[in-house]
């Protein structure tokens, strides 16, 4: 039987003058501590997985460019920006991040060198790359295409990397084509005389706006608000309002960004542009309220696609990304206080163990991947055990499609796959870690009011250091309020960088203190044998 070291960490808000409190654990602490271990059970199951994916996918490689291919079957002959960029290769970035060091630092940053230099066609704007005959993979350069790829890289790919990671290598070659890409386009719809075709056109503008949001509050940069504007203007001030004057809305992905977009440039304006916020709120209010009228079923799950003008429903499958869209209704909420948007998400949070097991997307693991996500991102702003336990149910689903040699499924959606397990972990330890990582250290938490408990266990001695979540969406971000996101990596437990912790350990009775900038950048820690500790 394995060795297990344990240790139980509790970070609180707690004052100076109290240093004479009980080491003791009470019988809640104690209960709390057995959840923080099966918490930390699952988390080093999750990180093993994606370490496998990494370490498979990373077996496909092209021996010349260095990069991976769009699938490793019928496309593995190229790389391109809508598929293997934004879906797969930035969350081997984010796995390295927590697995691999050595990969992060170096393979994904000449994966990234090569992307940039070999597969750059107008600017900074990536086209198709050919491993065979190592160039474009056409002739004719077609800048709907490009556009289309690098709107997809950037906001699937480089952005919930950003949201992360802060400002790094990758946030620099998202703004660059971002920047790049504004001399092509402004409002999605012909690119150099090139027609977008039907949810493509929405899905563009509605990435745009994403995007074009949150880099404004980044950034400070006004060009980002003016363009989103301009997009945002033609959908709600214009004749092509999406629920008045479309006759296709697709409420899944590939066309539902368009709503979440919308609800994301409003979050933006009600604090930059209060004027426009005015202007844009009842043309919005309709375009959600008519979603909810005809989009939906009778547990508030979201059809694919819809006619809103008619009421018909023109794809009756079920939307995986449900959360996706809800993401915007409760973005609204928080501004406006409408119960309504937020009685959305409960309708369907009270339905959802009637989806356990449930065929999203003809069995594949993109489906669950996105589902789960939807159910994270909301579940974080509306605590409920039953969704949490759904949660816990449709991962050991998706988890189990996996195969032997780390791979998915052998496409470009393997990389949602580590996505969603991320953000899984993440949960599981609220937002803790511990580098280096090592398959058997295991790290989880449990909250209880404004203290953390948290849970570590290694078969053998460990030195490193443990980190704490911040507030990312203000830190890396600079959001004025932290609504819900796409891909954003839900905050749990964050430290407040200008306060000040108490650190317990409980085998040597001994309190310190720390910063939360010295909790945001790592405690070291240095671990032999078995032993309790306690911070609070």
């Amino acid at each position: 039987m394995r060795k297990l070291l344990l240790l139980c960490l509790v970070a609180c808000f707690i004052s100076c003058t109290q240093q004479n409190e009980s080491f003791t654990l009470s019988h809640q602490d104690s209960l709390l501590f057995a959840l923080a271990d099966e918490n930390a059970t699952l988390a080093n199951q999750g990180f093993i997985k994606c370490e496998n994916y990494l370490n498979g996918w990373l077996q496909y490689r092209d021996s010349a460019s260095g990069l991976i291919p769009r699938n490793i079957e019928e496309s593995k002959d190229f790389w391109n920006a809508k598929d293997a960029a934004a879906d797969n290769y930035p969350f081997m970035v984010l796995t390295a991040f927590f697995v691999d060091s050595v990969h992060f630092n170096n393979t994904m940053v000449s994966m990234l060198e090569s992307e940039k230099r070999l597969t750059s066609r107008v600017r900074s704007l990536p086209d198709t790359y050919s491993f065979s005959r190592q160039g474009f993979l056409e002739d004719e350069i077609k800048m709907d295409e490009i556009a289309f790829g690098t709107s997809e890289y950037i906001k699937d790919g480089l952005l919930p990397l950003t949201e992360w990671l802060g400002e790094s290598k990758w946030s620099e070659r998202m703004i660059e084509m971002l920047k790049d890409l504004h001399k092509e386009i402004e409002v999605a719809g012909v690119v150099n005389g090139k027609g977008f075709g039907n949810a493509s056109r929405e899905e563009v503008n509605g990435e745009m706006l994403q995007v074009l949001s949150r880099m404004y509050w980044m950034t400070g940069d006004k060009e980002f608000l003016d363009w989103a504007v301009k997009i945002g203007d033609y959908y709600l001030l214009g004749d092509h309002h999406p629920t008045h004057n479309l006759e296709y809305l697709r409420l899944r992905d590939h066309g539902c960004e368009l709503v979440s977009g919308l609800c994301e440039l409003y979050a933006t304006t009600h604090f930059a542009l209060p004027e426009k916020k005015k202007a844009y709120q009842q043309p919005l209010t309709e375009m959600l309220d008519r979603i909810l009228e005809v989009g939906r079923n009778e547990d508030g799950m979201f059809y694919n696609g819809i006619n809103p003008k008619t009421g018909h429903v023109v794809s009756d499958g079920l939307a995986d990304t449900w959360g996706y869209t809800l993401n915007g209704f409760y973005t609204v909420y928080m501004i406006d206080k409408n119960e309504t948007y937020k009685d959305a998400i409960l309708k369907i949070f009270s339905n959802l163990a009637k989806y356990k097991n449930y065929d999203w997307e003809h069995g594949s693991a993109d489906g669950y991947a996105d589902a789960i996500e939807s159910a994270l991102n909301l579940y974080n702003r509306i605590p409920d055990p039953a969704v949490a336990e759904w949660i816990d149910s449709e991962m050991n689903v998706m988890w189990a499609m996996q195969q032997a040699s780390g791979i998915i499924e052998g496409w470009h959606g393997d990389g949602n796959f580590a996505r969603t397990t991320i953000m899984y972990n993440l949960w599981k330890s609220k937002g803790v870690y511990a580098q280096p990582w090592r398959s058997d250290l295991v790290v989880g938490s449990e909250q209880k009011g404004d203290s953390l408990l948290i849970t570590l266990k290694t078969d053998k001695p460990w030195q490193g250091k443990l980190f704490f979540d911040h507030n990312r969406f203000k830190d890396n971000m600079n959001l004025p309020m932290d609504w819900p996101r796409i891909n954003q990596f839900p905050q749990w437990y964050s430290v407040d960088t200008t306060h000040e912790y108490n650190v317990t350990d409980l085998t040597r009775k001994e309190k310190s203190n720390k910063t939360g900038e010295q909790l945001k950048v790592g405690v070291r820690l240095e671990l032999t044998g078995e032993k309790r500790l306690v911070v609070f």
